[in-house]
């Protein structure tokens, strides 16, 4: 059964009106020298019972290891895709303020995994390695494929608002 993850596409505005986007690079070595599909948005698992923002927004800040600033307007909606294994993604988006506090360090939380891959050892990495502000271009040609539409979806609503 496909599982069903909570995400959060954190934005800002930029002086000419136009935006960017924060994604997430995948922690452990088996994406510690990819780049194309190795980014993504903050997201995790819903928890059960638990409301699909709040845990968009709690995976957020496990992913960043701080908490996250008031945002300036309400979170946008920006549905769901299914990627290639058929895990459901529900996704926000969220203006991050001006003056915006730095990312220049995050602390993600950490994932257990198998490596090297059917050797039975186990080893703990960070869910996410690092963390960039992109155009939508580039965010659309690194994110893992289904996760281009709710860059698309942003821009869209964007788009339709008023800054």
């Amino acid at each position: 059964m496909a599982t069903t993850s909570a995400a959060l596409l954190l934005y800002r505005r930029l002086p000419d009106d136009g935006i960017e986007v924060l994604l997430g690079h995948m922690g452990g070595p088996f994406w510690a020298r990819k780049d194309a599909g190795a980014w993504t948005v903050l997201k995790g698992e819903i928890g059960p019972g638990e409301d699909p923002h709040a845990a968009a927004l709690r995976e957020a800040r496990e992913e960043l290891g701080r908490e996250l600033p008031s945002p300036p307007v309400p979170d946008l909606e920006l549905g769901e895709v299914r990627q290639r294994a058929g895990k459901r993604v529900l996704a926000w988006a969220r203006e991050w303020p001006r003056p915006a506090p730095g990312l220049e360090r995050i602390e993600s939380n950490t994932v257990e995994i198998e490596w090297p891959p059917r050797s039975g050892k186990r080893i703990e990495v960070p869910e996410i390695d690092r963390v960039a502000w992109l155009t939508p271009d580039d965010a659309r040609r690194l994110a893992v494929s289904a996760q281009a539409a709710f860059v698309d979806r942003l821009e869209g609503l964007l788009a339709g608002a008023a800054p």
